[in-house]
């Protein structure tokens, strides 16, 4: 998934193949496991029969809930995708432009053909460069608006640096730039500076894909080049901030004035840089990361030309190997991004990968045709409704939070008032009418997409903030909190069974995409959101008592998460997945006291053998099954935000009403005594 910018959002990678039995209750029960006890593993218990018997496609990393829903979004957006070009849609058109796009990269035969041809241009310039002065222009030419300052996920870029664009920290009514760190070709620096044998491995594999790309190119001494690469790109790694580090925001204001990067970053040559970043007028960035990009620019200043020609030719060819410039290289790339880093052992098809190609760049313009055909009106009313409960519910709970003083509650209810929500799709779309797609040219689709993304980002610098602006497409099966924004995007694609069904029992609504729900409402007061105010501002709203206590409740949960072990010796980084921890556990608390006064006073019926608040925690452990291949699961506690979809299931185990539903007893591994349960909103 590509999450939104400043997102803390939902893993979407967590998926599944095997579809929830239909039940009254909307739990599958066929999916529990009774041999194992509540009170000692909520997800084994929940989940455990259907874990037996669940397969991992061959072409995925992992199987749950989350692919169910998402193969049923991949296959309508197959068939519109499809369908535009009937008709012969006009020039210009969105129809036009989906099916020109799709016919080019399903257009096999023309790749091949076309080869390195369509990078022959950009490879030719990066063969001129002959100073660093050339090297800057080369590097700020390359410059995007690729990059994810929270979410893990999207945390590097293979461009030395990376652009995002929103309000500023604080003065929320304009957009600013944010300069991130980037340069490397691995998901993030641990794949590179940790010693255990995993990584080391992965780096030696790593250095092969480098020179075997190099030599499919045709560079006569390939092994040189990769050799100096990968060097180079240790020394960008131990040049980079950690993921801790690079979420905690306080770290992050750095605004500087244009004309200080000279002397704050010398090395490159910045008038070069930004001019061809086309940034040259902008007065000031924010660098999210300074002691980085101080660090990258001495290397710019230190290691040969040629080793950033090398650095810069690999990159470009490695952004489209996958799938853009011939079968050698989508085969290579598959090998070590699929088989070695992820474990997956067979490719996507090639509908399935063009269908994700389409989606990327045309997102709109194919979510246009999706909320027509797949989203009704009435769907979207009810969900509306059950955002207005669960927030209802949120309020409610900060007026007896005992902990919390008078003025710092005051604060906490203006923000919750102040949310801005979106479900199901954004009232505007983005116009793509600009944007040159050719039915023969799968590459330049690409590379002219990035750079019409690049420039859409560039033209609200200093503009006012839309705070209605999505940050995702609605045929997206994930939901999205944007602190600076103040708000909330719940696509359509997500608002589907098991997650929502219209027609399914309250209990199993409200515990599964309640939760979630409540997950990104609960996100505006994380340890990230609550640095923030109703006005997306970076601001202090906390008395200092209530402040130790939030964070002392925080430290709580680092600790319970720091305990679970993911793969032998290796364990779950608490500090890293706070704020998605701290979101599930506050989320679901709300989402359970949303859904006790939807039964207005009134006793829930027991349906399948179970009490409304058994159905309610088994719809939400039900909602995070899954089953993930070793080295996908490495590369996500490495590198990601989210602790791993079972581990989030026993997030139960910090409610109350949890253990009025399944009586587990002390001694029990999930008990915990009251006083050391998280409670936190």
């Amino acid at each position: 998934m590509k999450a939104s910018i400043l997102a803390a959002a939902i893993a979407c990678g967590l998926a599944s193949t095997g579809a929830l039995a239909a039940s009254p209750s909307g739990i599958d029960l066929k999916g529990i496991d009774h041999a194992v006890q509540p009170g000692d593993d909520f997800n084994g218990y929940a989940n455990g029969a259907w874990i037996k018997t669940a397969q991992i496609p061959a072409d995925r990393a992992s199987t749950g809930v989350f692919l169910e829903v998402f193969q049923k979004a991949e296959k309508r957006n197959a068939d519109l995708i499809k369908a535009a070009g009937a008709g012969n849609p006009a020039a210009g058109s969105n129809e036009r432009l989906i099916a020109d796009y799709y016919k080019a990269y399903m257009d096999e035969a023309g790749i091949e053909k076309n080869g390195l041809k369509p990078l022959q241009p950009q490879l030719d310039a990066i063969a001129a460069i002959r100073d660093k002065k050339a090297l800057s222009t080369a590097l700020g030419a390359q410059l995007r608006a690729d990059v994810d300052p929270i979410n893990a996920t999207n945390l590097h870029t293979e461009h030395l640096l990376g652009l995002f664009v929103a309000q500023g920290l604080e003065d929320p009514s304009k957009n600013v730039p944010y300069l991130l760190q980037g340069g490397l070709g691995m998901p993030n620096r641990d794949y590179y500076l940790k010693t255990d044998k995993d990584m080391v491995d992965a780096r030696t594999k790593y250095a092969t894909y480098v020179q075997a790309i190099l030599a499919a190119a045709g560079d006569k001494d390939a092994a040189g080049e990769a050799k100096a690469i990968v060097a180079l790109e240790m020394k960008i790694a131990q040049a980079q901030e950690s993921i801790v580090d690079s979420e905690d925001v306080h770290k992050a204001n750095n605004p500087w004035p244009r004309t200080a990067f000279a002397s704050k970053a010398p090395g490159i040559d910045w008038d070069a840089y930004f001019t061809a970043a086309g940034l040259a007028d902008q007065p000031t960035f924010v660098v999210w990361q300074p002691a980085t990009v101080t660090r990258l620019a001495a290397l710019v200043g230190s290691e040969p030309v040629d080793t950033w020609k090398a650095w810069l030719r690999f990159h470009a060819i490695n952004e489209v190997a996958g799938g853009l410039i011939g079968k050698k290289f989508d085969e290579l790339s598959f090998d070590f991004y699929g088989k070695t880093l992820t474990g997956t052992p067979k490719m996507r098809d090639r509908w399935k990968r063009g269908v994700g190609r389409v989606n990327a760049d045309l997102g709109d313009a194919v979510g246009q045709i999706y909320v027509k055909q797949y989203f009704p009106a009435s769907s979207r009313a009810e969900v509306q409704g059950m955002v207005k409960n669960i927030l209802a519910a949120f309020d409610q709970r900060v007026d007896k939070l005992e902990w919390m003083t008078p003025a710092t509650r005051q604060k906490a209810k203006a923000k919750i008032a102040t949310i801005k929500v979106g479900v199901g799709y954004p009232d505007t779309w983005r116009d793509y009418s600009k944007l040159v797609v050719k039915p023969d040219d799968a590459a330049g689709n690409a590379e002219r997409a990035s750079l019409a993304e690049f420039a859409h980002q560039k033209a609200k610098l200093g503009k006012p903030v839309d705070r209605d602006e999505w940050w995702m497409t609605p045929q997206t099966v994930n939901a999205v909190n944007l602190p600076l924004q103040n708000a909330l995007n719940f696509p359509a694609a997500i608002l589907e069974a098991p997650f929502f069904d219209p027609k399914a029992d309250p209990a199993s609504n409200y515990g599964s995409i309640g939760a979630v729900i409540g997950h990104e409402i609960s996100h505006s007061f994380d340890n990230l959101g609550a640095e923030f105010d109703a006005q997306g501002r970076l601001a202090n709203w906390w008395t200092e008592a209530d402040q130790k206590h939030f964070k002392e409740a925080g430290q709580k949960l680092v600790e319970q998460f720091n305990a679970y072990e993911a793969l032998p010796g290796v364990h779950v980084n608490g500090q890293q997945t706070l704020g998605e921890n701290i979101a599930d556990v506050s989320g679901l608390t709300i989402a359970y006291a949303a859904y006790k006064q939807s039964l207005g006073g009134k006793e829930a019926p027991v349906v399948d053998g179970l009490t409304g608040d058994q159905r309610f925690f088994l719809a939400f452990a039900q909602s995070w099954r899954e089953k993930t291949r070793d080295a996908a699961l490495r590369s996500q506690l490495v590198g990601d935000v989210h602790a791993p979809g079972n581990f989030r299931a026993q997030t139960v185990r910090n409610l109350d009403p949890w253990y009025d539903a399944f009586k587990p007893k002390p001694g029990q591994k999930l008990y915990l005594d009251p006083n050391q349960r998280v409670k936190i909103w």
